[in-house]
């Protein structure tokens, strides 16, 4: 699982960094708001920890992004234990809230839940449009007609679908899918899009892949 933190406190990042790569999590840090969402143009990531008050956009309006454009989950951490502060952080979106100074054990509890909610949800179907996958039996249903895909495909249109109206990077389909962040050519994505495509296209599915230029894919709902 990757997971994002956002402060500007190099002795918080430091600290939240070392717990969380003892528990096997890879980490990814920025020390505000800018920087994560460029962060974020390039990596996928499952969780996203981060400090309420930041330079320049703030925790709560950070978190607003993060859940409501990214659907990243977030926890917020902040010096303020003050109720209304806890509100706006809930409103603004976020998942849990600890509050400065934290034990890392607590820390690490709650990021725990959070992810066992991400993996159970993963089990579960995505849906998009007239399209719909189930990730435990590697179906993928248009209206209500069944059919299989190779296995790359599915995971492929799997990762697509997940991030529907979002781009996804070219990068993050090599390392999740072939396990590599390197533009092979020999891993042949483009051949697998290309499948992907008139495959929905002949069962009728009221999505399509587009190409961005440089970075990777979006998919979107046709007219």
């Amino acid at each position: 699982m990757k997971i994002l933190v956002v402060d500007d406190d190099p002795h918080i990042l430091q600290i939240v960094e070392i717990h969380l790569k003892k528990e096997g999590y890879h980490i990814f840090t920025a020390p505000d708001a800018e920087q994560a969402l460029l962060l974020l143009e390039e990596e996928l990531v499952n969780l996203a920890i981060v400090d309420v008050m930041l330079p320049g956009m703030n925790g709560f309006e950070l978190t607003q992004i993060l859940t409501t454009e990214l659907s990243i989950p977030v926890i917020l951490l902040t010096a303020k234990g003050q109720l209304a502060d806890k509100e706006q952080g809930f409103l603004a979106g976020s998942d849990d809230y600890l509050v400065k100074p934290f034990e890392p054990r607590e820390l690490l509890f709650r990021v725990a839940v959070i992810l066992r909610r991400i993996e159970h949800a993963l089990q579960s179907t995505i849906q998009f449009s007239n399209v719909t996958m189930n990730r435990q039996h590697f179906e993928v249903k248009v209206d209500q007609e069944s059919y299989l895909l190779p296995l790359k495909e599915f995971e492929i249109l799997a990762i697509l679908l997940t991030r529907a109206n979002q781009v996804t990077p070219r990068s993050v389909l090599f390392e999740q899918v072939w396990g590599t962040e390197d533009d092979d050519p020999e891993l042949s994505l483009n051949t697998h899009i290309k499948r992907i495509r008139e495959r929905l296209k002949r069962f009728g599915a009221k999505i399509e892949i587009q190409t961005v230029r440089g970075v990777g894919y979006k998919v979107e709902e046709t007219q």
